[in-house]
């Protein structure tokens, strides 16, 4: 029966050191990319609102015009029922006949000053709306520069980092592998409570590389002893000495 080999705690850290230093190498690269995938992102669904607004704004501005065209009509159909009365008012035979026909050319020509109003506060509005276009075609002329711009320095830092990233991540799944279980999981947990990403720390001047606490002179000689795994009182990365990490390399 084949028997697992049981590693030291030295050993134990020093795997989950080397792993901490190959995804530090990686979280180095997603910092050279910085908040760009974010920015991209960002302008192309302010691009895409814009865009939706310019053809809302669009079809406004449609809408108006085809009322403006109705008024038009409005307008040519009154005077020619006012060029109608006119004539009408020709043959009328009493003078009731010819209010009636009064009153009706007075209500055409209302129907006009109406149609006019209308048109007028109409071409006002399509002003203002072309006005507003204006603006949003410039906006997202700016905002597709400033996309064409972000994305090409990501495509540039992607093009120069890409073989260095797959290869340490593919250093890093193997190395996952070299972990222990258990140390392996409190370290991914640790990772995503950082921003920095880092789980594993040496101490530094007497205190956590990671949180800067300050750490107790027995607690530092524990540390450098490798007999157990210590973690930081205040944040809970995992503490190494200097030594060890000197020694673990990639």
């Amino acid at each position: 029966m084949a028997t697992v080999k049981e590693y030291s705690v030295e050993e134990k850290l020093a795997s989950v050191l080397r792993l901490q230093k190959i995804d530090s190498k990686l979280d180095g690269i997603q910092v050279l990319k910085g908040e760009l995938p974010m920015e991209v992102k960002d302008l192309e669904d302010e691009i895409e609102g814009l865009n939706t607004r310019q053809s809302h704004i669009e079809n406004e501005m449609k809408g108006i015009q085809d009322f403006v065209a109705s008024k038009k009509n409005a307008i040519k159909e009154a005077e020619a029922l006012i060029k109608k009365y006119e004539k009408q008012q020709d043959n009328v035979k009493n003078n009731r006949e010819f209010e009636a026909i009064t009153k009706e050319m007075e209500m055409q020509a209302l129907e006009i000053k109406l149609a006019e109003k209308h048109i007028k506060d109409a071409n006002e509005e399509i002003k203002e709306k072309s006005r507003v276009l204006e603006v949003a075609k410039k906006a997202v002329a700016d905002k597709e520069a400033n996309l064409k711009h972000k994305k090409g320095e990501l495509e540039k830092i992607i093009a120069e980092t890409d073989k260095e990233e797959k290869a340490f991540r593919k250093e890093s799944e193997e190395a996952k592998v070299k972990v222990d279980p258990r140390l392996l999981q409190a370290y991914e947990k640790i990772r995503k409570n950082y921003r920095n990403g880092l789980a594993v720390v040496t101490v530094e001047r007497d205190s956590c590389g990671g949180c800067f606490n300050a750490i107790p002179p027995q607690r530092q000689a524990e540390i450098r002893q490798h007999k157990k795994i210590i973690v930081c009182e205040h944040c809970g990365r995992i503490l190494v000495d200097n030594d060890l990490e000197a020694t673990v390399t990639i």
